[in-house]
């Protein structure tokens, strides 16, 4: 596999508007570096199942330039795993993920391959801003953010997206973890390496719609929890422990108070709340211990995290 330079990976699903636009602010930037880069590079497309001529337009611009190649998966396989088959096809000795929507812009590409040639193995983007995104968006993010860093030991950046620049020693081994339950950010940030952050200012999505909705984004952030940390479980454990010593004050209570005064007709008020919440907790608790068993099942199948249905370009 010849190697090149700088490999720019861009998963897409029904993007066929979006392509043109994305190649043609894309590729000027790149060969305006003042880096060898600039004449080393590949723009690899990932299809995660498009229905729409998607693919046709890929071939198309391989055919006018073949520094643009194309990967079609077989399916939907979701971002994560278009993303992972992106890395596994890469040769840039400099691999960068980019969407095609241009919210995260190609201008920052000169900044992050400058600070990749000043020794640095991560490269990631920070957003300046989150005006783009709706108010309930930003609280919830920033919510995520915090709570999986208080997690997790493998700490992400706030407000970095999968927008940086990874050297080949950091893909290879990001190649190397075979789990499917796959959470790039996480991944990146187990990696380690030496980082360094580029600003930028997040736009808004000028062509095409965007995939994901908000029950795409929660299954991604509960993924991004249960796949970087168990202290979840750990929680309930100690939950757990502090009900059953509640349970057990409860009960020393009501033996005291029957020795003393007598036996006392509970209320059915008081018995019910005390079975609803109790109830509420073991659900709460076998929900969360089934998110990781659920994870076990998918782990232990160890099926493909993709199948490549047809390559685009020399690899």
């Amino acid at each position: 596999m010849n190697t090149v330079e700088l490999s720019v990976i861009i998963p897409v699903k029904d993007e066929e508007v979006a392509i043109g636009p994305c190649l043609a602010r894309l590729v000027p930037v790149i060969e305006a570096m003042s880096d060898p880069a600039a004449k080393s590079f590949e723009i690899l497309f990932v299809d995660d199942g498009s229905s729409d001529t998607t693919l046709e337009v890929i071939r198309k611009a391989n055919a006018a330039d073949p520094r643009i190649r194309g990967i079609s998966l077989s399916r939907n396989f979701g971002k994560e795993a278009a993303l992972t088959a992106g890395l596994d096809a890469s040769r840039g000795l400099a691999v960068v993920p980019l969407d095609v929507d241009l919210q995260d812009p190609p201008e920052a590409l000169p900044r992050m391959v400058a600070q990749w040639r000043n020794g640095f193995e991560v490269v990631y983007g920070v957003r300046d801003n989150r005006e783009t995104d709706s108010l309930p968006k930003r609280i919830t993010a920033d919510f995520y953010y915090r709570a999986h860093n208080w997690l997790s030991n493998d700490k992400i950046p706030e407000h970095a997206g999968d927008f940086r620049l990874l050297d080949r020693k950091v893909v290879d081994v990001i190649r190397q973890m075979p789990e499917r339950n796959r959470f790039m950010k996480g991944l990146f940030a187990w990696a380690g390496f030496k980082q360094a952050a580029v600003s930028y200012h997040r736009e808004e999505r000028k062509v095409g719609n965007t995939k994901f909705n908000y029950w795409k984004l929660w299954t991604l952030a509960i993924d991004g929890i249960t796949s970087a940390s168990t202290v979840p479980l750990r929680i309930w454990s100690y939950l757990g422990g502090f009900v059953a010593l509640g349970a057990l004050g409860y009960a020393l209570f009501i033996i005291i108070r029957t020795l003393t005064t007598g036996i006392v007709v509970p209320g059915y008020a008081s018995l019910m709340v005390a079975i609803l919440f109790l109830g509420g907790l073991q659900l709460l608790s076998l929900g969360v211990l089934g998110e990781y068993v659920g994870r076990i099942l998918t782990e232990t199948k160890a099926r493909p995290l993709y199948v490549v249905r047809e390559t685009i370009g020399e690899g």
